[in-house]
């Protein structure tokens, strides 16, 4: 017990001794020093156990806050700090902050930015500690950074700030201030609310100090301004104390902040700081959604604000993770669209309006859409109903599907963002379709449609809808459930039905069609064996010319199988729709495709009355032709190998050429008559065909018509039996029609279906007759009768023709009349007629009855002959005629095989023959056709299409030797040379082997056609070529086995010369095709010797037939029906060539080259030959690549342009799909020649500049080049798992890309590329990469800066003056370009990458470029490189700054200023690194350059140094001040302006105040004196001025010291003849001369400074005198020892004479810009009367009183009055004495001029009265002078207008001695100042002159 109560005691006592000792100062020093030592071991007092001791130190703390309250006492904070983190008592703590908070603005600057590291340390650990403690803490840093200087980004001391801070250990620091400063951004005071966006309860009263109200009012003691705190704090963390992490939030909410002076700093940091910072995390992601959301407590924070909110949506946009947040999703959304957005306020505190709504909308929907892209399926499925229906809800509270209207200004951006919705729901449900789209009522899907249909709000929306529905699609494409089936197809059915202005019950009222969206469904939801899909696009189709174009072809393509398989791909490479595994491809059952489209219940049931007109009738045609389509695609199922486009017209080619394919359609027809089901459906399609016949106005008959036709001839008889007993007499209209293709088929059709045994025979007599009564007037017939005569004459030969083929009741006697009759009218007409009509009808007829046997030679009667037939049908042939052709050859069919000179067959062959003489390709093959009839009858394959009805006797003559006599004269007029016979015989030849070469006498000469077509080969004609190449391909197919290797074997020997006499005149040198079209490795296919030598090369000469079908590539062969389609497939169809070439793949190379020929027709066939041979084509090419890339790099530079060309885009093709490993060894190589490849083209092109072909080859090649950057840069992407061979590929690429052949190429294209080509390998790289050649890059690329700009800049910069500019602003605008160049960011990126071994390397080619570099690009971008080195990379660069600074000081004296003033920045920055040695160089040679040399421009690069040293290296330019800053004062007084402003701002950059000229003041003056005797004037006047301004800098404090150090200097500086400026000098000698001090009390140096003034108040140069005298009239009154008025007398006495004389002078401008005559005369004078005035000395008694007047000059007379003020205040400070009465007259004329000046300015009249005042005191000995004064003032003021005036004057009233206003004659009443006096006379101007009065008193 004892020892506690001693322990108090000493406490106690301890705490009263300094509670004495405080008690007991009696100064604030004193007390300051005393707090020092023992305030802070006081407050830990507090601590004690006892009370009473801590009771008295609570008490000593009073009373030290009373003592403390004076601003000049600095209490302990650094001590109070330390000890406040060092202990956790409350209440020390307390007291700690309080005595802190009080002393921190007493601390000088430097002293509080010294306690920042301490005040951040442990500051998280405090948090936890107390979070109100922390708060004050946080506040005083906050204030702390308004002191701290932050030093420039990048720079040491930036980089070092995190060290300095000790935030380098203190992470968890770091992050609280960083966390705390993005609070004190978002925090915005809100006195209504605890809680802000972003801030809860808690955080908002931690940053208000707990509730304290003047912590953000800065108008209280204490209290900072918000915004201000704010930018400070951004910019601190913006600083290098932080990382580019910890700066994330911080910089995100400053960037939102709608200050710009925030949002400037935000952005830049957020650039920074995104890439640190990975939006995957988890934590990340916490804080995002926590800020955007807010938190739902009570004191919680609210969302963010809707800017901060769209940069946290961007961010969001960006994290995958973030779509897992499923609820969090929801609420954003959700939140987002209601109205609680703008009502509630849960998003904001600030409800969002307006704009900025609209954007925080559209950030939401694109958040939604990447909800929908990137989510996992799992969370889209739990959120996308929600996020669903909150878009339908927000659509729909806009109004639905009407939308409401808006209001001004909202409209669009509410349409924009219903149009978003629209897109957002379509992903959504594209995501996640099983939840969404996929139920049974389709409700979603549903939903749309209905919204297409009737949303209101524009095209814009509707087009939204309608991606949405597109969106949708695909979810629809892959479900193959059924029980979607039906209510689909309802779905599409009823919107195919909509029309514009329906309403519907659900009160939709429809205002667009939907049909579009629905066809597109169906095609892409619904398979193509769907019925309903199939009618829906017969419905798109009907829909008619008022429809979207898109609806008729989105449509057609539903009813094509090609384009459902393109729009509905199967497995990658299926191409076989036909045999496609997959259900959605299969084929429609024709039984329900037929029963849905012409069934009961359908538009078109063929149960209708065929007289009704047809609906739809635009798509019934199609509908029957795709029903007939998908009838003989079932019957060739097994045939069809592939499907492609123009599906339709190859089964018509097909069916009219193969007989195999006929057969087989005939059989399926047969197999479905066999089987009711199928036999119903064939006669319903046949019926509904025939409606589309006959029915009235039917727009689709003639198609119609040709598909019943078709089928007809290929249907059994029982088929058509009932369109034979009810359809005849409808086909009458049909007949008769105007539509001449309609009237021929349907005649056709009539002579098919009258010929049926089951037909109406009276309705078939009643039709015979009437066609034969309308053809038998056919003389008289002209217009529609010659139309009716032509249908009705057809009808009738097509009728009779095939009534033989069938027996039927018809052939009677009367029948066998008709049928002669029908006969002779048509021989009738032949021969009589000129009609062309009716010749038609004849020739036809003609041609039917003749193939039939109904006209044969013995037919005919008198008066007509064979003979006669003949010679008329070789007429018309001759003409033209194809149609005379082929009735030539179907009555020679006719014919006796008698090969007589007089026989019939004889005259028609003739005929045929004869016909070589008409030039028409065309005609020919028609002979060709005829030949082929006349020679084998029924035989030839060109009947095929004409055996349309059933019976096997179809009449013609016997063959035996006709087809070889045919084939003889036709092979051996194939060796004529005249050019018409021989294109005639070659395609007669082509027909005789297409259409008989399966007959034995074609067989047997089969190798005599080879050598007939082999001699076309020769031709010059392309199309004997052609025929010819078809030709030999037709003759290998037709050969066995043992034939084709016979065939082989003979063309081979052809060219080895071993059957030369088979070749017959075919040579190696026969062109074939033209130049270029089959290029191969040493030039192009062109003869027949190339197609020998490649497939000799191959080593399979059989392939040489497959070759000869290239050649057919004219037009020609597509449109001749009888050829058919000789596809290349066929051909390669053979085995042993497939076999041959897994062995012998020689030709994969060739072939390989070309499929990229730049011929169209050889690109297209060498690809249809590569897919037929290879089927597998990855497999083929990899395993063959290095032979194919070989032969490829060989022919790249290859003597024919189109071998190059194909080359390079072969090589393209290789090297893109293919690992970088299998093409490793050849990538140098193919950049070489690619290369070259360009170059050799570009040199082609110049020489001929007009050969656009060749610039193909050059597109061609840097395609390549381009393929090979990319491959590249996707090498350079994968990162370390191919930077081997990155680098590899590096080594190759680089040297080209900077070669002459790359970026400096004349080629202005390839230059383009390889700039790109380099810039993107230099942004893909990484830096292991890429580091290796980092230093020759950056070298080369400095130096091809200027080669890549304009070579027309130079010749402008020349030539500036005449487009009204300067040398200069064109290099402004150069180094704009370079600063912005794409390659100077290359070259920054290449820095980032160097270490320091690399950096070593650098060094040389950097100092090569930087030497040695032409044009200002270069040389600026050398400098910046140097810049950039010295900033960013100041680590590595630091050893070599030395070097570079040295290399930098030789490139600023370049003659160009722009190159120079870059190199002196770069100097500057250099600096930062240099050593002191180097700096100091560095400033001599800026010294040299100014002192020494004569050039003006060099003394501005010494200004541009300098000062680039103070701006970019200040610290070091501090450090070495004493060296520098002498030389920047001495030249910033250069009379050069520009170097002058260089070394002001210099100077005024790096000194605080112009005092500090004291601390140089040695050097400054020892510096001027060396060139104060320079023979330069520029040198010596700058010296002088230089002396000049220190003096004036000095101020008043001209001690002993700087006076001996200045006297030197200013007298040798005001010696000397006059000068401009010298007047600057004078003003400061005179300066001098007031200070008092050892120099100036030297009596010596005072006479010569006398000496010295009067010298230069003698001074005769007008501009100088005015101030000389100005200067004299200060130097006169520095003391009251100085009398020199007779001395002044004597100087200003004859000036004053001489400009009162010639006062009436012209004024005149100076020439050199100064003042004028007018204003240097004034100033001489007022300077010289105020000299003169102020000369006279009171004291001394000897002095004779003068006095002046004015000269009427305000100038003049203000000067006189300042003297004369200036006198009356000398003579009130004389000694008292009685005024002699010269003085008092004296006074009296002064007392006159003080109150003439009533008419003056009031400036004027203010000095008077303000001198009247100063001449009030001097009237007290002298009663006279006082009643003047009196009277003057009493006069004078009622007069007087201003105010002022009126105050001056009445303190000279009040300032007369021993004198009232009552003694005045008129005294004033006392409120004399508020009455207003008139104003008096104006009085006498003439007065006397100053001199005039001088001279009166001058003997006083």
């Amino acid at each position: 017990m004892a020892t506690t109560s001693n322990t108090e005691a000493k406490e106690l006592d301890l705490v009263n001794k300094v509670e004495l000792r405080i008690v007991l100062t009696d100064s604030e020093s004193k007390l300051q020093s005393l707090l020092h030592t023992y305030l802070p071991p006081l407050l830990l007092k507090l601590a004690s156990d006892h009370k009473s001791v801590r009771n008295k130190v609570i008490s000593i703390c009073q009373h030290v806050n009373t003592r403390i309250q004076p601003p000049k006492i600095k209490l302990p904070v650094a001590g109070l700090l330390k000890q406040y983190k060092e202990n956790t008592n409350a209440l020390i703590r307390y007291y700690d902050l309080l005595y802190i908070q009080q002393g921190l603005q007493r601390l000088p600057v430097s002293d509080r930015t010294a306690l920042l590291p301490t005040l951040i340390h442990g500051i998280n650990k405090n948090f936890h500690e107390s979070a109100r403690n922390t708060a004050t803490l946080f506040n005083l840093l906050l204030k702390l950074l308004h002191s701290l200087p932050l030093p420039p980004r990048g720079s040491t001391d930036d980089l070092n700030l995190r060290q300095q801070l000790g935030l380098e250990d203190g992470i968890e620091d770091a992050r609280f201030i960083t966390f705390w400063i993005g609070k004190l951004i978002l925090f915005a005071p809100n006195p209504s609310s605890k809680h802000l966006p972003g801030l809860d309860a808690e955080e908002c009263s931690f940053l208000q100090l707990y509730d304290r109200k003047d912590t953000w009012q800065p108008a209280l003691a204490g209290g900072m301004n918000l915004v201000d705190t704010k930018v400070v704090a951004v910019k601190f963390v913006a600083s290098g104390a932080f990382t580019d992490t910890e700066r994330f939030f911080p910089a995100l909410f400053a960037s939102s902040d709608p200050n710009s002076r925030l949002a400037d700093v935000g952005d830049d940091m957020m650039k920074r700081a995104i890439t640190a910072v990975s939006l995957e995390d988890r934590d990340t992601l916490d804080r995002i959604f926590g800020l955007y959301l807010g938190t739902r407590a009570n004191n919680g924070s609210l969302p963010a604000p809707a800017p901060l909110q769209i940069k946290l949506l961007t961010l969001l946009c960006k994290s995958k993770s973030a779509t897992s947040y499923q609820s969090e999703n929801i609420r954003i959304v959700k939140e987002g669209l209601t109205s609680s957005f703008q009502g509630e306020g849960l998003m904001s505190s600030r409800a969002a309006k307006g704009l900025e709504a609209s954007k925080l909308r559209t950030q939401i929907f694109a958040y939604t859409n990447w909800l929908a892209r990137v989510s996992e399926i799992s969370d889209i499925d739990v959120i996308a109903p929600s996020l669903v229906s909150q878009l339908r809800d927000f659509i729909e509270s806009q109004g639905w599907p009407t939308m409401i209207d808006q209001t001004p200004g909202q409209g669009n951006h509410e349409v924009s963002l219903r149009g978003l919705a629209y897109e957002s729901i379509g992903l959504l449900a594209k995501a996640s379709p099983m939840t969404l789209l996929l139920d049974e009522d389709l409700d979603l899907l549903r939903w749309l449609f209905n919204s297409l249909a009737a949303d209101s709000a524009g095209r814009d929306v509707s087009l939204s809808i309608e991606q949405a529905l597109s969106s949708v699609l695909g979810a629809f494409s892959g479900d193959s459930s059924s029980r979607l089936k039906l209510p689909l197809e309802h779905l599409l059915l009823h919107n195919m039905q909509r029309q514009p202005g329906d309403t519907e019950d659900s009160d939709i009222k429809v205002i667009r069609s939907t049909r579009f969206a629905a066809v597109r469904f169906a095609n892409r939801c619904l398979p193509f064996s769907n019925i309903k899909a199939r009618w829906i696009n017969i419905l798109a189709i009907g829909s008619g010319v008022s429809e979207r174009k898109e609806l008729l072809e989105e449509g057609s393509k539903g009813l094509d199988p090609y384009w459902y398989r393109m729009l509905n791909p199967d497995k990658p490479g299926a191409t076989q729709l036909g045999h496609s595994s997959n259900p959605r491809h299969q084929w429609p059952l024709l039984a329900e495709l037929v029963d849905q489209f012409f069934g009961e219940g359908s538009v078109w049931n063929t149960e209708r009355s065929r007289e009704s007109p047809l609906p739809m009738v635009d798509a019934y045609g199609p509908a029957i032709l795709f029903c007939r389509n998908i009838l003989i695609s079932e019957a060739l199922s097994s045939e069809m190998s592939t499907i492609d486009g123009g599906w339709d017209q190859q089964l018509d080619t097909t069916i009219r050429n193969d007989e195999h394919v006929r057969v087989k359609i005939r059989d399926h027809l047969y197999a479905m008559v066999a089987r009711s089901t199928t036999r119903k459906a064939l006669e319903m399609l046949l019926m509904a065909a025939f409606k589309g016949v006959t029915a009235s106005g039917s727009k689709s008959a003639a198609l119609c018509c040709e598909s019943l036709l078709q089928l007809c001839s290929l249907s059994p008889g029982s088929s058509i039996a009932c369109l034979a007993r009810e359809g005849l007499a409808s086909l009458k209209e049909c007949i008769f029609s105007n539509d001449h293709s309609l009237r021929d088929s349907s005649s056709h059709l009539f002579g098919i279906l009258g010929s049926h045994y089951d037909c109406n025979q009276a309705e078939l007599l009643q039709m015979i007759d009437g066609f034969d009564d309308q053809s038998r007037g056919w003389k008289d017939a002209v217009g529609s009768d010659c139309v009716r005569v032509h249908g009705a004459m057809l009808a009738t030969a097509y009728f009779w023709s095939r009534r033989d083929v069938r027996v039927h009741t018809l052939a009677t006697q009367e029948n066998e009349a008709k049928m002669k009759v029908a006969v002779d009218r048509s021989m009738e007409i032949l021969n009589i007629s000129n009609d062309k009509t009716l010749l038609d009808a004849a020739i036809n007829s003609t041609t039917e009855l003749s193939q039939f046997g109904i006209l044969s030679p013995r037919s005919l009667t008198a008066p007509y002959s064979a003979s006669g037939v003949v010679k008329k049908l070789s007429e018309i042939a001759a003409k033209g005629n194809e149609s005379a052709v082929k009735a030539l050859g179907s009555f020679a069919m006719q014919c006796d095989e008698e090969l007589t000179d007089d026989a019939v067959l004889h005259e028609i062959l003739a005929a045929l023959f004869k016909l070589h003489e008409v030039r028409d390709p065309s005609l020919h093959f028609a002979v060709g056709e005829a030949l082929s009839c006349a020679a084998a009858g029924w035989h030839s394959k060109a009947l095929i299409a004409a055996a349309d009805i059933e019976g096997q006797n179809r009449p013609s003559s016997n063959r035996s030797v006709s087809l070889s006599w045919i084939l003889e004269r036709v092979i051996e007029d194939c060796k004529t040379t005249k050019p018409t016979l021989r294109q005639a015989i070659a395609i007669w030849l082509l027909c005789l082997v297409q259409f008989c070469g399966h007959l034995p006498p074609l067989q047997e000469r089969l190798r005599d056609c080879q050598v007939a077509f082999k001699g076309f080969l020769a031709d010059r004609e392309s199309l004997n070529q052609e025929t010819a190449s078809r030709g030999l391909s037709l003759v290998y197919q037709k050969g066995d086995r043992s034939l084709k290797d016979d065939l082989v074997r003979d063309l081979v020997g052809s060219f080895t010369g071993s059957s030369a006499d088979m070749a017959g005149r075919v040579s190696g040198e026969t062109q074939l095709f033209e130049p270029g079209a089959l290029p191969t490795g040493d030039g192009s296919i062109t003869t027949y010797k190339d197609i020998m030598s490649l497939a000799a090369e191959v080593g399979n000469p059989s392939l040489v037939y497959q070759f000869m079908s290239l050649a057919a590539n004219n037009a020609i062969w597509t449109s001749r029906a009888a050829l058919g389609r000789f596809g290349l497939s066929t051909i390669f169809s053979d085995s042993s060539v497939d076999g041959y070439l897994a062995q012998n793949p020689k030709l994969y190379p060739a072939l390989f080259r070309y499929r990229f020929d730049p011929n169209t027709n050889v690109r297209n066939s060498m690809n249809d030959i590569w897919t037929a041979l290879v089927h597998e084509p990855t497999a083929t090419i990899d395993q063959h690549f290095d032979s194919i890339m070989s032969d490829l790099l060989k022919n790249i530079l290859g003597k024919e342009w189109r071998t190059r060309q194909a080359c390079c885009a072969a090589i393209a093709d290789l090297v893109q799909s293919r690992p970088a490993a299998k093409y490793q060894k050849y990538v140098g190589e193919i950049w070489t020649l690619t290369f070259k490849a360009i170059h050799l083209d570009e040199q082609l092109i110049v020489g001929k500049v007009c050969d656009d072909i060749k610039e193909s080859v050059r597109t061609a090649a840097m395609a390549l080049a381009r393929v090979l950057v990319g491959i590249l840069t996707r090498g350079l992407e994968a990162g370390d798992s191919s930077s081997l061979s990155a680098g590899e590929m590096l080594k190759n690429v680089l040297p080209f890309l900077l070669s002459p052949s790359g970026l400096e190429s004349p080629a202005e294209d390839v230059e383009a590329f390889s700039l790109a080509a380099l810039l993107q390998i230099i942004k893909k790289s990484s830096k292991e990469i890429l580091r290796p050649f980092v230093p020759d890059l950056v070298g080369r690329l400095i130096l091809l800066l200027s080669s890549l700009e304009p070579e027309g800049i130079e010749y402008i910069r020349l030539r500036a003056e005449q487009y009204g500019l300067t040398g200069q602003q064109i290099d402004d605008a150069r180094l704009s370009g370079v600063r912005g160049s794409p390659m100077l960011e290359a070259i920054e990126r290449c820095l980032d990458f160097l270490d320091e071994t690399s950096m070593q390397e650098l060094r040389r080619p950097l100092e090569n470029a930087i030497t040695t570099g032409l044009g200002l690009p270069s040389r600026v971008g050398g400098s910046r490189v140097l810049v950039s080195l010295s900033t960013r990379h100041n680590y590595i660069f630091r050893p070599h700054a030395n070097h570079f600074l040295r290399l930098a000081r030789k490139q600023v004296l370049d003659r160009n200023e722009t190159i120079s003033a870059s190199y002196s920045a770069a100097c500057g920055y250099l600096t930062r690194l240099a050593s002191n040695e180097d700096i100091l160089r560095l400033v001599e040679h800026c010294r040299k350059l100014y002192f020494e040399s004569e050039d003006e421009r060099h003394r501005v690069v010494a200004g541009e140094i300098v000062l680039a040293m103070s701006k970019y290296a200040s610290d070091r330019f501090n450090a070495l001040a004493a060296d520098i800053l002498p030389f920047v004062f001495v030249a910033k007084h250069d009379s050069y302006e520009q170097a002058r402003t260089l070394f002001t701002d210099t100077w005024n950059e790096t000194v605080g105040g112009s005092r500090a000229v004291l601390l140089y003041m040695q050097e400054i003056f020892q510096l001027a004196l060396q060139y104060l005797g320079s023979p330069r004037w520029s040198l010596k006047h700058t010296a002088a001025f230089t002396i000049a301004e220190a003096i004036n800098a000095t101020g008043d404090g001209i001690n002993d010291s700087i006076a001996q150090i200045i006297w030197p200097g200013l007298q040798k500086a005001v010696d000397g003849k006059t000068w401009e400026g010298k007047e600057r000098v004078l003003e400061a000698f005179v300066k001098f001369a007031r200070a008092e001090n050892a120099v100036t009390k030297d009596e010596k140096i005072w006479a010569q400074i006398k000496k010295i003034m009067l010298r230069e108040s003698k001074r005769n140069n007008v501009t100088y005198r005015p101030h000389a005298l100005a200067c004299l009239a200060t130097y006169v009154e520095l003391g009251d020892s100085i009398d020199l008025a007779t001395e002044v007398y004597e100087i200003t006495a004859p000036i004053i004479e001489d400009l009162l004389a010639g006062s009436d002078e012209m004024d005149l401008e100076s020439r050199s810009g100064g003042p004028s005559s007018k204003t240097v005369t004034e100033d001489t004078l007022a300077n010289a009367q105020a000299a003169l005035l102020r000369s006279i000395n009171p004291r001394n008694q000897t002095n004779e009183v003068r006095t002046l007047s004015e000269d009427g000059s305000r100038k003049v007379h203000e000067a006189i009055i300042d003297a004369e003020k200036s006198l009356f205040q000398k003579l009130q400070r004389a000694p008292r004495q009685s005024s002699s009465e010269a003085l008092v007259t004296v006074l009296n004329e002064y007392l006159q001029i003080l109150f003439g000046t009533k008419d003056a300015v009031e400036q004027t009249r203010l000095k008077a009265a303000e001198a009247a005042a100063a001449f009030a005191p001097l009237t007290g000995t002298n009663g006279g002078l006082r009643a003047a004064l009196i009277d003057a003032i009493g006069r004078t003021r009622p007069q007087e207008r201003s105010v002022p005036v009126q105050e001056a004057l009445e303190r000279a009233r009040r300032a007369i001695p021993d004198a009232t206003l009552a003694r005045v004659g008129n005294p004033v009443p006392p409120a004399w100042i508020l009455v207003p006096k008139a104003k008096s006379p104006k009085p006498n101007a003439t007065s006397t002159t100053g001199y005039e009065m001088m001279k009166k008193y001058d003997t006083v």
